[in-house]
């Protein structure tokens, strides 16, 4: 019975930490769009993120246009300048900072 428990707190804490490093995460994406693309932007995250509401980005991000909106907005970076495994948490950014979000970034 003890052993039956043990593999089961086991399995749930690796599902748990598999599953928290597999999410996209706001902060990682600041911190994305502060390194990479601020300087080509020419303007800081908080700016980037108001560029739309939720709505908006939800919309973008599923219609699978958010790199193209991405260098719409930043027509100084090029489309190979941005990696697909950045897209997931650029966007949890830009959605977490919305202009209808209440929320303002730290950059």
């Amino acid at each position: 019975m003890t052993k039956l428990l043990k593999i089961a707190m086991a399995a749930g804490l690796v599902l748990g930490i598999a599953t928290t490093t597999a999410s996209a995460d706001p902060v990682k994406g600041q911190k994305l769009f502060i390194k990479k693309f601020k300087s080509a932007c020419g303007f800081n995250g908080a700016k980037f993120a108001a560029k739309h509401s939720q709505d908006e980005w939800e919309t973008i991000m599923n219609n699978g246009k958010f790199k193209e909106e991405l260098i719409k907005i930043c027509p100084n970076v090029k489309e190979e300048d941005v990696k697909d495994s950045w897209i997931q948490h650029i966007y949890d950014f830009s959605y977490e900072y919305a202009n209808d979000s209440g929320n303002v970034p730290s950059c």
